[in-house]
Parts: C-alpha cells; structure tokens; sequence
C-alpha cells in the first residue's frame, strides 16, 4: 500500500496506475480501516426504487454520509428509516467507484432514543389525520350482539385467557383466535395480515366469518407497543371491513391502531365487555318486556271489551230498526198493481192518437210524390257533377303554377339569413349592454368602498362613540362615562360600563368631526 502513496525518489519516474486499481485500492484501504461502524444521525432525502432497496442520506449540522439497506435488511428492519428521524445505524464503510463516492452499507437502524419514536409517532398522526383515518364518520357502529369474534392476539398470555372468560361469563360466543406476535420485529406484519386474513374470509364458508375483531395485547413501554405504531397496522385496520375494537396496553398507553379503528377498549376485559352484552341481563330485560307486552296485550283487550259493550247498550234494537222500513215496503206492494193498471192504459190511448194518422194511403201518395222528384233531378245530375269537376280542375291548374318549390326555398333561405343576423346581431348587442353594467356595477362598488368609512379607518382614522352614540367634541367625551374607539382591526373600549344597560341602536355612520 505504501507504493501507491510514497513519493518516488529522485531519478525514478512515478508509476502509472489505471482508473479501476486506483479505485480498487482506495476500497481496500477504507473497508480494512472500518469493518464495522455505528453511527449516529438525522436521516435526510431517502428514496425507495422498485428493486426493494432503499437509499438515504446520514447527515448532521456539517456532513453527510450516503446509506445504502439492501432488499433483504431493509425488509427485516423493525423501524423502516423515515426523513427527519435522528437514528443510530450500524453497517460498514465502502466505496462506490461508479460515482467516485464512499457510502456505509446499514446492516441495522433504530430511533435514537426516546425523543425520536415520540417525534415519528407524531408525524405519522398528523399524516393519517390529514387522510381522514382519524374521521368519526368512518368509522363502523358494533353488531348488538357478534355471532363469531375474531381475536388477533398472542396465543400464550395471558390476555386471550382474560378475554375467553370475560366472554364466557357475559355471553359465550364463538372465538377464531390468528395467534400473532405482539412485540418485536414481526409484530406489525403478522397482526395486518390477520386483519387482512380475517377479512378475506367468505361468509357461509368453511371457516365462519367473524362479526368483530379484537387486536389486543398487554400493556409495555412504547418500545414494547411499537408494532402497533407501525404505519402497516394503522392502514389494515383502518381499510378493515369489519369492525374492529383496539384493545392494546392498559388504560394510558395510546398507540396508532387506537385512533384508526371503529372502537378503543382501554384493557383486553373491556373489550370483551364492548363486544357482547351480559346476557343474564338481557334475559332479564326480554322477561320484563314479556311481562309488560302481555300486561299491555290484557288490559288492551278488556279496553276493548268494556267499549264494546258500552256501545251494544247505546244501539237501537234490530227490530226496532226494521219497523219503519218494513211498513214502507206493505204500502208500496198495496199501490204497485194500480199503478200498473193505470201506465198501461195511459200507454194505450197515446198509441191510438198516433195510429189514426198512419194510412196507407197517405203512406202511398207521399212515397209517390218523392220518386217523381226523385225521377226529375236524376237527368241533372250527371251534367252539374262535369260542371263542377271541370271548374276543380281550372282553379287547380291555376294555383299549380304559383306552388313550384324554388320559389319557397328561396324565400325560406334568404329569411333565414336575415333571422341569423339579426340573431347574432342582437347576441352581440345583448353580450355589450351586460359588459357595460358589469362595469358600472364594479365601478359603483369600488367607489361605495371608498366612501364608506371602514375605507377611512385604514387610513389610520378611528370612530369614537361614547354611550352608544358618535362624539365629535373633546366636551362630548368628557361627558361620556364610556367611550369606544372603533379602528379598522376592531374596537377599545375605555372607561367603566354604564350601570344600567343602554337601548340598542342602529350604528350611525360617522360623521366628518369623529375620524382623528
């Protein structure tokens, strides 16, 4: 190595190197002086290509220092690197002859300490809050009373015991545990696939699809809760179509999943107490509701009855009823015949005043009279029907040289020329006369801003009043036990209240003495 770099000795020519040795050599001398380094900075532009790796920069108030995560680490990190973070990362130093550039190689990253988890959680809030995760009306009402309860949670602590015997004792329903991990790095990407897995599910399939899902877990640091911090968990629930119930740590430990999902339980037992109902309780409130309907059903029906026979005593007997009517009914059969009698002769004399006027002589002569009427037009006929066909005919051919289709198309186009022109003609007129008033309006609004007062008042005048009205003299406000001074950014009042309250007035636009 020392070749490379001692200076040759006089008489001796420098030797030649080549572009690659030089950079192969400058790699060697850096990976052997750091193997293996932590280092410890604010993570600045960082960029995500499709290959999976992930490219950022490590920076402080006077260096920067390229990273490079491989496909493979980067997908094993439990903390995925976020711009602004301040982390300790831990890798090897290298060289990137392609671009002249050495680079550290991050084979771990986590937050640097507390403050940094805290500063990332905050962040990931106000972005989820501005998409509208945190929005109380996306979020899905609880089924009364679940059929089937999926609970995503480690299968060996002791919340899922508590959660199986809170739920026994209230309403036993039936449980699919998704055993998952509840710390560490495999937390988050276990817990969103169950909550994806769960939701995937046919209902009416082989496995039942659950109404509710639990995540829960016991309470921990926020190193402990991470997992369910991570952005992965937050979207799953949040795109969850069913709902779901957040039961992570104890009653002040907040995590991300919290505000996403449709219900917060503050312990695992609460929320098996948010999912079922007790149902000795609810055995008990359908027996009073019995109890109440059959009292309401009873007393409804006797109602009913007693009305009923309130009414029977207040009716008129049947017989009663049918006296009237059936007395009409023997009058009229009495009178019925007679009147028969009687519309058949009155019939009869009509018929024989008409039939002394039918003879068939009369019939005979009159039937004569027509057919030689009849007999002396027939010759006529045939000559008045030519006469009038041959003037048709005439007064036709006459009108038939006037109705040529040239002339009438010729008339239609040129109207419509003139009915286009005056169209657009009146258009354009109509587009000038609204551009004309559109101005004058505009013109009188500028000026009606300028002459109001508020225009005055930022000009740095002010509108002094005292006990409600305008003051114009230093006497005047002397005199006021209150006085107001309006500027343009709003109004100072100076002096104690009047005692007793003063009427509303209508303000009183100022006059030329109050502006100073």
């Amino acid at each position: 190595m020392s070749d490379l770099i001692d200076e040759p000795r006089e008489g001796e020519n420098a030797p030649e190197f080549s572009v690659t040795e030089l950079s192969g050599a400058v790699k060697r001398l850096i990976e052997g002086e750091f193997a293996h380094v932590r280092v410890r900075g604010e993570v600045g532009r960082v960029s995500r290509p499709r290959s999976g790796h992930v490219y950022l920069d490590l920076k402080d108030d006077r260096a920067v220092i390229a990273g490079v995560i491989w496909k493979g680490v980067a997908s094993r990190l439990a903390t995925a690197p976020e711009e602004g973070m301040e982390v300790i990362a831990t890798g090897r130093l290298t060289t990137f002859p392609g671009q002249s550039k050495y680079q550290i190689v991050i084979e771990d990253i986590k937050p640097a300490g507390m403050g940094a988890l805290m500063a990332m959680l905050e962040k990931r809030k106000q972005m989820f809050a501005a998409e509208g995760l945190f929005a109380p009306e996306r979020k899905k009402e609880l089924p009364y009373l679940p059929e089937v309860i999926g609970v995503v949670t480690s299968p060996s602590g002791a919340v899922i015991r508590d959660i199986l015997h809170r739920l026994r004792d209230r309403f036993p329903r039936k449980v699919l545990i998704w055993p998952v991990a509840v710390q560490g790095e495999r937390c988050a990407p276990e817990v969103a696939r169950a909550i994806a897995g769960f939701n995937a599910l046919s209902p009416g399939g082989a496995m039942p699809r659950p109404d509710l899902l639990i995540v829960a877990r016991g309470g921990g640091s926020i190193e402990d809760l991470w997992g369910f911090n991570e952005e992965i968990v937050a979207r799953a629930a949040a795109a969850s179509e069913i709902p779901l119930i957040s039961a992570v740590g104890h009653e002040t430990d907040t995590t991300l999943i919290d505000f996403v999902s449709d219900m917060r339980a503050p312990t695992p037992t609460a929320a098996a107490e948010l999912a079922v109902p007790v149902r000795l309780e609810l055995m008990g409130w359908l027996d009073q509701q019995g109890s109440r309907l059959t009292r309401a059903l009873t007393q409804g029906v006797g109602q009913r009855g007693q009305r009923l026979r309130d009414l029977s005593r207040a009716l008129p007997r049947a017989d009663t009823l049918l006296e009237s009517p059936r007395q009409r009914l023997d009058s009229w059969g009495e009178r019925l015949p007679q009147a028969l009698i009687r519309s058949v002769q009155l019939r009869q004399v009509k018929l024989s005043d008409i039939r002394g006027g039918l003879r068939p002589s009369s019939l005979s002569r009159r039937i004569e009279a027509e057919k030689r009427t009849l007999g002396g037009l027939s010759p006529r006929l045939p000559a008045g029907l030519h006469r009038v066909i041959d003037t048709k005919r005439e007064a036709l051919g006459r009108r038939a040289d006037r109705l040529k289709i040239q002339p009438l198309e010729q008339d239609i186009r040129r109207k419509r020329n003139d009915f286009d022109r005056l169209s657009k003609r009146l258009s354009d007129a109509g587009q000038r006369q609204v551009t004309d008033w559109q101005g004058q309006v505009e013109a009188l609004d500028r000026l009606r801003e300028t002459l109001g007062y508020k225009a005055t008042l930022k000009r740095g005048y002010a509108v002094v009043r005292g006990d409600g009205d305008v003051v114009t003299s230093k006497k005047a406000a002397a005199k006021a036990e209150m006085l107001e001074i309006e500027f343009a950014d709003g109004r100072l009042t100076l002096g104690a209240k009047p005692s007793k309250p003063q009427p509303k007035s209508k303000p009183k636009p100022p006059e030329q003495g109050s502006l100073f």
